[in-house]
């Protein structure tokens, strides 16, 4: 069994079986997960969920707040923005937020879009008053997320589950800023290249549980012990001990997020 391993982004609320899921995790290794927002509702439950599970059979967990820009069309995103600015001292990071062009809604420049941007940028404006660090959603977005990020003075973010163009991770590398690697590093060409290329001291490892992958040997809904099928794909990519991998990433999760540890 592995040791001190973080999951460093879930969607706990979004787990049938909490218990089980927190306790298979603390059995496999795992010692803390960051429980992450994406609206109103899961921002409430995510603070809820890390309040309440503080089982010494369970991983430590820490919430992370924000509002997700594929939820904007569905939420009152008024109440959802008060919420954080009203809450953010008691997470660990301000996320997930960013921005999302695959939505239809915000395919091409519009409404929709120009929604996403302005949620975004107000929520950048909250990280900077609080000094947070900021977990950044991207798709189809990844220029744009990182240059709103360089404007808005932004110096710590990581870049969840990242898969796009070489150019832009080059750019985040050289930031300081990380990626997350998700269990797709098992067999995701994209994702896997911007592992290869992106160094250790700018990686953590996460699952997005309950996010179902469907590698070769058949599909399954992720849960935060799958953290460790994230860790050996890196390890291998990266052709380094199991050990060392865990032990940096977790390391680099600690202090991003400043973890009591």
């Amino acid at each position: 069994m592995m040791e001190n391993v973080i999951d460093s982004h879930t969607h706990l609320e979004e787990i049938a079986d909490l218990d089980g899921a927190l306790k298979r995790a603390a059995e496999s290794g795992v010692s803390a997960i960051v429980a992450v927002g994406t609206n109103l509702e899961s921002n409430k439950k995510a603070l809820e969920i890390c309040r309440l599970y503080k089982d010494p059979g369970y991983p430590a967990l820490y919430p992370s707040i924000g509002v997700h820009p594929g939820d904007l069309a569905h939420i009152d995103s008024f109440s959802a923005f008060n919420f954080i600015e009203e809450n953010i001292d008691k997470a660990v990071a301000l996320g997930e937020i960013g921005l999302d062009y695959w939505y239809k809604e915000a395919r091409k420049d519009g409404p929709g879009r120009r929604l996403q941007e302005e949620m975004f940028l107000k929520q950048l404006d909250v990280a900077n008053k609080h000094n947070k660090p900021i977990v950044i959603h991207s798709r189809g977005a990844w220029r744009d997320c990182f240059d709103r990020l360089v404007h808005s003075g932004i110096t710590k973010a990581v870049f969840h589950w990242y898969s796009g163009p070489e150019d832009v991770l080059l750019e985040i590398i050289k930031m300081g800023y990380f990626i997350s690697a998700t269990p797709s590093a098992e067999y995701s060409p994209e994702h896997r290249r911007a592992i290869e290329i992106t160094p250790l001291e700018n990686m953590f490892i996460e699952t997005d549980c309950p996010v179902i992958y469907k590698p070769e040997s058949g599909s399954y809904r992720s849960e935060p012990k799958d953290v460790l099928r994230t860790l050996k794909a890196v390890a291998e990519i990266k052709n380094m001990e199991i050990a060392r991998v865990a032990e940096k990433t977790s390391r680099n999760a600690i202090e991003f997020f400043g973890l009591n540890k």
